[in-house]
């Protein structure tokens, strides 16, 4: 019972606090807001750029292509080969007749060309389109393909995915990186600001020292008006997130510049950053406190 009326006196002497120094809190109010401003616009990069990465990555198809003279039972024995491959995660078959009619609706041309073809005059192959699991180990798995009887040829893009998967990885690490960076530059400057504050209340915490008071009783209610102020420099960067992503999203009618750039879908995805944003101010600003307050105890 001791602790929670502890507790609660804190919870109560960091509100007062935070109103009568009003001026150096709004400072630490307005340094947590910007930075965790910055910070929450590099977490919705980043993790729109995973979004993109990982629809890109879920496109990638390997095609198969099957010899003109294949029979009905080679194809099968084509399937089930590819199916039980590891790095298989799905098949779809495709009959030459079946390309080739829809090339034909697709092209008036194509059309007016394909139209005098016959099913034994058809020069197109039969296909498997080829999805895997770890794209990854796509190269390895369409050479093992390609080495099967009755394989004609295999594309996958080669080159090109190779290039992509090496630039996709490159980007989504640069972008946690850059999270983690800001993450720390906003703890440094939280902190900093945040000690300035106490700074200028050491008399306050010497007093406090002079008349007995332990130093859980001195830092605790420093220590929550940090997190009350992480949580009122979070109030801005949260209605950013939450008014500013929804009013892109439909602007752009969730794709950015093309349907190739799929934005992540808001809900839940803005709570979820939100909450995040939230977290890390209250958190930085009780470490800048008790940081701060653990300096002036030791005197």
């Amino acid at each position: 019972m001791r602790f929670f009326r502890m507790l609660r006196r804190s919870i109560r002497d960091a509100f007062k606090s935070v109103f009568r120094n009003f001026s150096l809190s709004l400072a630490s109010i307005s340094c947590i807001t910007i930075t965790l401003l910055i910070v929450a616009a590099a977490i919705l990069v980043t993790f729109n750029v995973e979004n993109f990465t990982s629809e890109m990555e879920s496109d990638l198809t390997i095609v198969v292509f099957l010899d003109n003279d294949i029979s009905e039972e080679a194809i099968q024995n084509v399937q089930d080969k590819i199916e039980d491959m590891d790095n298989v995660e799905s098949l779809v078959f495709e009959s030459k007749n079946a390309i080739k009619e829809g090339m034909q609706e697709e092209n008036e041309v194509f059309d007016e060309i394909m139209s005098t073809w016959s099913s034994e005059d058809n020069p197109l192959k039969d296909t498997f389109q080829v999805k895997v699991k770890d794209v990854t180990k796509i190269a390895d798995t369409a050479h093992e393909i390609e080495k099967m009887d009755q394989v004609s040829i295999v594309r996958y893009g080669e080159g090109m995915v190779d290039n992509l998967l090496l630039a996709f990885n490159t980007v989504e690490k640069v972008a946690y990186g850059m999270v983690i960076a800001l993450v720390l530059v906003t703890v440094f400057l939280i902190i900093n600001t945040i000690k300035l504050t106490i700074f200028s209340r050491k008399r306050e915490i010497s007093i406090m020292r002079l008349v007995g008071a332990s130093n859980f009783t001195i830092k605790t209610p420093f220590i929550v008006e940090g997190m009350i102020l992480g949580f009122l420099g979070a109030i801005i960067p949260v209605l950013g997130i939450c008014f500013g992503y929804i009013a892109l999203y439909n602007h752009f009618d969730g794709y950015l510049y093309s349907q190739l750039i799929q934005l992540v879908e808001p809900e839940p995805f803005i709570y979820l950053v939100s909450l995040s944003v939230v977290v890390i101010g209250m958190l930085v600003g009780m470490i800048g406190s008790a940081s701060a307050v653990r300096k002036y105890l030791k005197i």
